[in-house]
């Protein structure tokens, strides 16, 4: 075996095939495109095309959006927690944020931040400083005598809330508003008619 005589195994590399090269070839003349027509033709793109009827990208419902700013988290939840305490991963005395949950194994660190969910136990009493984390998850943790700090809302987040609280108040008034009418339009409907007849006697 010399380095001249180095190869790749027979069949390993293909040749690409070359068209318009004669009709001995197989791929001369039409150069395997057929006769005439559009597609014969260079510079010509079909995809999509579904000969005059509405193609299906644009037949098919279109529903919702994505929203381009949504922050991706990593998750843990309270049994993992437990678990990494129990194998000597995560000591109980050190903050659980994104450095030590990394150090640990539990997460990667390659996403937003890291989010708290209440699946699982937790015993031990810890201080986390996390990016978001679930009600029930503040709640456990906060019941084996351990603390949950989240990051402070920023200007477009309180705004954020402000307009949803607001629209849930309004959407809340209009259902109040809503019932009390119809409850006017039921004692209308109850109100005891006066015959005609029974006027005329009198």
């Amino acid at each position: 075996m010399r380095l001249n005589e180095i190869c790749d195994n027979q069949g390993a590399r293909k040749l690409r095939t070359r068209v318009g090269r004669g009709e001995g070839s197989g791929k001369g003349k039409t150069a395997g495109r057929g006769v005439k027509g559009q597609k014969s033709r260079s510079g010509v793109s079909v995809l999509g095309f579904e000969g005059g009827q509405m193609p299906i990208y644009r037949r098919t419902p279109k529903r919702g959006f994505t929203n381009i700013f949504a922050k991706k988290f990593e998750i843990v939840n309270l049994g993992r927690l437990q678990k990494a305490i129990d194998e000597k991963k995560l000591d109980v005395n050190s903050i659980v944020n994104a450095e030590t949950l990394t150090a640990a194994g539990l997460v990667r660190g390659n996403k937003d931040g890291v989010r708290i969910l209440a699946k699982g136990e937790i015993k031990a009493s810890l201080t986390c400083e996390v990016d978001g984390a679930t009600r029930s998850a503040i709640v456990a943790i906060e019941k084996v005598g351990g603390k949950v700090t989240l990051p402070s809302l920023t200007k477009v987040e309180t705004l954020s809330q402000k307009k949803s609280e607001k629209t849930a108040a309004k959407k809340l008034a209009a259902g109040s508003v809503k019932k009390s009418v119809i409850s006017d339009d039921e004692n209308l409907e109850l109100a005891p008619t006066v015959d005609e007849g029974s006027k005329l006697d009198e």
